[in-house]
């Protein structure tokens, strides 16, 4: 499977993973996900970290999410995001939500962990260091929307609910809809406990899945899981075509040269950034 996200390197700037088959194809669109470097945040944060939930300097993380904005060529005032509560919370992004959460957590948007729009000039963010960043792009209706989706966003179904509200709100149709699942921590890495799999199981036979296609027993009651594919599969359940949903194989846990991982490095660590946005006047759908 070839791997959708592309990472490109920029001198003294932030290296980013480019969704290229979207915004190659459709003018105006702008998807991806950030790597840890090419910011200036200090140890245990350095150098790209986006978020301003974990300790540190403020100034320092907005000074990263505007070295991020300027090099995708979007005004910072157009970066937009939620609180984030591990919960499965979808909130619709009008045009004077535009610019929420961008320089402080106040102004974020409360009690939600997915977002999505119709609005032009609007960049959809969400944070992350190990959950699994959801995209949606429906280029007919013109919608997009980003999910966070951790083992509770997960069992929570908040991918088919963000699917759900695409169609109640805008009309989308779920075979029209394009999906992603970004950079996250995988198989290879996830390990949880009995509290998570008592979860997560049941879901995975309400999809007729096998859970031994997606589970690996470890020990002590323990084991690991495939929180992507689990995504992947709820997606599919939404409507979406399995032929619309890329999937990265890009490990944060394996890879912490180029991820910050919550679970690889004890929590001391920053955040990355997913986006997603459409341009005024030059998208085409």
């Amino acid at each position: 499977m070839m791997e959708p996200f592309k990472l490109t390197h920029s001198a003294k700037k932030p290296s980013l993973f480019l969704l290229p088959h979207w915004t190659e194809r459709y003018a105006g669109v702008a998807a991806g996900f950030s790597s840890r470097h090419g910011g200036v945040s200090e140890p245990p944060w350095e150098t790209l970290n986006c978020g301003l939930h974990v300790g540190d300097v403020s100034q320092d993380v907005v000074n990263n999410r505007r070295l991020l904005a300027d090099e995708l060529g979007w005004p910072f005032e157009a970066w937009t995001c939620a609180e984030q509560v591990h919960g499965c919370h979808v909130h619709v992004v009008e045009a004077e939500d535009r610019g929420r959460g961008a320089d402080s957590l106040d102004s974020a948007i409360g009690d939600a962990d997915a977002l999505i729009t119709n609005e032009r000039n609007v960049l959809l963010t969400s944070l992350y260091a190990d959950c699994v960043p959801l995209y949606f792009f429906d280029p007919s209706a013109g919608v997009i929307a980003l999910a966070h989706a951790g083992w509770k966003g997960t069992v929570l179904e908040i991918a088919r609910k963000t699917v759900e509200k695409m169609t109640a709100r805008f009309g989308c149709k779920p075979e029209d809809v394009q999906a992603a699942i970004g950079p996250s921590i995988g198989l290879c890495c996830y390990e949880v406990n009995e509290v998570v799999l008592e979860r997560a199981v049941p879901i995975m036979k309400q999809l007729n899945l096998k859970p031994a296609e997606l589970v690996v027993p470890t020990s002590g009651g323990k084991a690991r899981i495939n929180l992507k594919e689990l995504n992947r599969q709820i997606m599919i359940k939404a409507g979406i075509l399995p032929s619309h949903i890329e999937c990265s194989q890009w490990c944060t846990g394996c890879s912490t040269d180029l991820f910050f991982s919550h679970r690889m490095e004890g929590g001391a660590t920053g955040r990355m950034v997913s986006w997603i946005g459409m341009r005024e006047g030059d998208f085409n759908a």
